[in-house]
């Protein structure tokens, strides 16, 4: 998964390489480096 540095705050969904089912994608990153991530499975 490649992480867009100006969408650093923002929460986007997409569909898992794996299982194909969506997921929601949360990121800050700071001074360019990943400080909080977390997928989360949508139902």
């Amino acid at each position: 998964m490649l992480l867009d540095p100006d969408m650093s705050g923002e929460s986007y969904v997409e569909d898992c390489q794996v299982c194909c089912n969506p997921i929601e994608v949360v990121f800050n990153i700071a001074d360019g480096k990943i400080v909080s991530f977390e997928a989360l499975k949508l139902q």
